[in-house]
């Protein structure tokens, strides 16, 4: 598969595409002012224990808490061995069930060295774990555990052994060690530096923690473009291209340290058009930005991001098919499976998310929808879970949640509607406003009610709901004067009485 890395690089902000034949399968975007904190490891102090949720708030120097659950305390009982490792995603994801309970652990007032694992998403503040790991070019070195893992990306079984036998003769006497996909094929020198470079890195980190006096950061993960590059620059990626010069300096130097065989394929963009778009990823994140994303038969497809749920709707639109309804329906469905794991991607759709495909009549096209998401689903670097499809065309499943959203990182709450996607109809507010005036009617002294509205919704008033004033006048006996507010939203009166 021809891939391409794509770098926009400005002071302010720096955008990251990775482009598997002309076609996003993975977009990062980081601002300089609200950069993201997973990998950086931090001081900690325990603010709050909780018991019943066997979990605890800690001080790590930032705004909001962190959440610290009991599984990722480190906990000196449990034999090290027995950690769960993820390799596929090359990083611990879920240590084994501790045998205390967390009060037993920690308390409050506690200082610890904790990595955030997961950013503030949301209203929730950043997840942390006790359970270090830092990643380098080749392996993931893991001070805190004992366990030599290969990445199951690497699927020959000679080279799987050839490493996990390098790894084991070279490792030093305490820590653990997992074997990236970019390892595979890489000398027992790269690997053997990578290792010491690695367990360096992790004795400055304790001489910082041990500096530091209260709670802060210790170790800051790289930036974005070296992120990338590490995690994403492989043999695989035909050609790497940044658009800035002092950031292709940068990655020309992190290449030349720690891929030298790559270095010839690092480019500096020259081109007059913006870097995105001449390789049409701009016009991928406006579609990105949408609710609706059309199919190119004619049907498309809906996509509702709430705070732990995603739901995507497919429906057929304008498409009408040749044959018949179910031949259409299939077709629909089958187009949309291919559109909706790409915008999962794009968007990094993250948490339960629930897939309404239309309804099919017969099991096997229900099952052939399936298969087809499940194949979709393999091209997607982030974990993801899927359980059958329903009787009436829903799927469910999960997406590991690694950062915000697209739309939660380039996009903020409609400032007009408060985020709710729509207002009240003008009819609505109208009644709203009558049923408030006759609660103004049981002030028998007044001669006249004012009614302040903002422009759109006076013109209403005098026109579509005229009659309705007439009789409100009437039944209450006196005059009703609508003035108008510029500077009102659409929603918002008042009205009060005059004597």
């Amino acid at each position: 598969m021809a891939s391409e890395l794509i770098i926009n690089s400005t002071s302010a902000e720096t955008r990251v595409a990775l482009l598997d034949n002309g076609v996003i399968s993975d977009l990062l975007i980081e601002r300089e002012r609200d950069k993201g904190l997973v990998g950086s490891i931090y001081k900690g102090r325990i603010l709050r224990v909780l018991p019943g949720m066997q979990a605890c708030f800690v001080d790590i120097g930032l705004d909001r808490a962190a959440f610290l659950y009991v599984g990722d305390i480190r906990d000196d009982s449990v034999s090290t061995e027995d950690i769960i490792i993820d390799d596929e995603n090359e990083e611990i994801t879920r240590p084994p069930a501790p045998k205390a309970q967390i009060q037993d652990l920690v308390k409050e007032g506690q200082e610890i060295l904790v990595q955030v694992a997961k950013d503030s998403i949301g209203t929730k503040g950043a997840r942390i774990t006790m359970h270090i790991s830092l990643p380098g070019r080749n392996l993931v070195y893991m001070p805190t555990v004992s366990h030599i893992g290969i990445s199951r990306r690497i699927e020959k079984e000679e080279e799987r052994k050839r490493l996990k036998e390098i790894v084991k003769t070279a490792r030093p006497p305490e820590g653990g060690f997992i074997v990236r996909t970019a390892c595979e094929g890489a000398s027992q020198k790269n690997i053997k530096s990578d290792m010491d470079f690695l367990t360096k890195l992790w004795k400055e980190v304790q001489r910082n923690y041990e500096k530091q006096s209260g709670s802060g950061i210790v170790h800051a993960d790289l930036d974005v473009e070296l992120r990338a590059v590490r995690d994403l620059f492989t043999e695989d990626v035909k050609r790497l291209v940044i658009d800035d010069a002092k950031a292709h300096k940068k990655v020309l130097k992190f290449v030349n340290q720690f891929m030298p065989k790559l270095k010839a394929h690092v480019e500096i963009y020259t081109g007059e058009d913006p870097i995105f778009d001449h390789f049409g990823i701009e016009l991928e994140i406006s579609r990105a930005l949408g609710r609706k994303v059309w199919l190119k038969s004619g049907g498309y497809i809906i996509i509702d991001e709430a705070e732990a749920l995603v739901a995507i709707d497919v429906n057929t639109g304008r498409y009408v098919g040749k044959r018949n309804l179910e031949d259409t329906i299939i077709k629909t469905n089958l187009e949309a499976v291919k559109e909706i794991t790409y915008q999962m991607r794009l968007r990094n759709c993250g948490g339960i998310i629930i897939l309404d495909f239309i309804d099919m009549e017969k099991e096997a096209n229900r099952e052939k929808v399936l298969v087809a998401l499940k194949d979709e689903l393999l091209k997607d670097r982030a974990k993801t879970n899927v359980l059958n499809m329903s009787a009436l065309g829903l799927v469910e499943m999960t997406r590991k949640r690694t950062r915000e959203s697209i739309v939660k990182t380039l996009c903020e709450p409609c400032s007009y509607c408060d985020g709710k996607g729509f207002i009240k109809s003008k009819t609505t507010i109208c009644y709203e406003i009558f049923r408030e005036l006759q609660r103004e009617g049981r002030d028998k002294e007044a001669q006249v009610t004012q009614i302040h509205v903002h422009p759109d919704l006076a013109d209403w008033l005098y026109d579509e709901e005229r009659e309705m004033l007439e009789q409100t006048e009437e039944s209450l006996g006196r005059r009703i004067v609508i003035k108008t507010e510029e500077a009102f939203h659409l929603e918002q009166f008042e009205v009060f009485s005059k004597h």
